[in-house]
């Protein structure tokens, strides 16, 4: 072991045990002003609007209840507008959060769940129409994008995994517990 390996060697131990958050995600937009409407109108909290000149414009919304805001912009990100797809918008009622943003004008569509239990397909094909029959958690979905196509996924979370599920926890999916527990 090279003196330079047995230096970050702790390094890496205590990167475990570092608590790490995702704090900010930058979703790529054409119109500035549009956007910074669109996510008003969800009911989302303006946090920042930063402006120090033409070519550099920084707004920054925090859904309710999130630790997590995203950013939007001028010279902030190179990629392309609606090139963000499947960011995932946690809830604990997905019918109730969806009569909610479609109250505020937000297109979401229809409920859908996988019927392979454990996280929805690309594949509408291997999708099914409405909430998961039995509301399990991690199982319902419904989708929506703003208006450049930056993808959002409603998903209806009721209890948070963990490696402690019992074979038959009757909260998610048989999929998922079968996953967890290598059952």
């Amino acid at each position: 072991m090279t003196p330079e390996q047995a230096q970050s060697a702790p390094e890496a131990a205590d990167m475990a045990s570092m608590e790490m958050r995702l704090e900010l995600i930058l979703i790529p937009v054409s119109d500035v002003e549009r956007a910074k409407r669109f996510y008003a109108g969800m009911g989302w909290n303006l946090d920042i609007d930063f402006s120090s000149g033409g070519d550099y414009r920084a707004v920054q919304f925090t859904p309710p209840g999130s630790e997590c805001s995203i950013m939007f912009g001028a010279g902030i990100t190179t990629a392309a507008p609606g090139s963000v797809q499947g960011l995932h918008l946690i809830v604990s009622d997905l019918v109730a959060a969806r009569k909610l943003l479609l109250g505020r004008g937000i297109d979401v569509g229809e409920p859908f769940h996988d019927e392979g239990g454990v996280f929805h397909h690309v594949d509408a094909a291997k999708l099914t129409r409405g909430v998961n029959p039995e509301r399990k958690s991690y199982a319902s979905y419904a989708s929506f994008s703003d208006p450049d196509g930056n993808i959002w996924v409603l998903q209806e979370i009721t209890a948070r995994l963990s490696n402690e599920l019992g074979a038959r926890d009757p909260r998610f999916t048989p999929q998922i517990v079968a996953w967890l527990t290598g059952s």
